[in-house]
């Protein structure tokens, strides 16, 4: 639950309220994008967007494995999660194996305020 006071100090946020998402699919692999819209969140982004974060996230789609490439120069980071598409479009019984509703979830994890939203200097 995201907080609605930046005094609480456990207070989070969604991810969707700090950044944006693109995704993309191939065969059994998703590409999400996650690209912050404030450039002074991204090292925040970084700090709380990780492989780790994201593998729990998607621990229902049991992904083989999960890398993260940073892109600081646009203030986005790019996660490759492999096997999570139940064999792709062609392979699969799901009635959505593609990978585009899957940056709607990604931007669901609640992550911790960012500093200027904290109140922190």
């Amino acid at each position: 639950m995201a907080a609605d006071h930046p005094s609480d100090a456990a207070a989070s946020i969604a991810l969707y309220r700090l950044a944006h998402a693109r995704t993309g699919d191939k065969g059994d692999r998703s590409n999400i994008s996650v690209l912050a819209y404030d450039p002074a969140d991204f090292p925040h982004l970084v700090e709380h967007v990780t492989e780790d974060a994201v593998r729990a996230l998607f621990r229902h789609r049991s992904p083989s494995e999960v890398r993260r490439y940073l892109v600081p120069s646009l203030h986005a980071m790019n996660f490759v999660l492999d096997g999570v598409l139940d064999g792709g479009v062609n392979d699969a019984l799901n009635l959505d194996t593609h990978g585009k509703a899957l940056s709607f979830l990604l931007l669901q994890l609640e992550i911790p305020l960012p500093p200027r939203l904290a109140g922190s200097p």
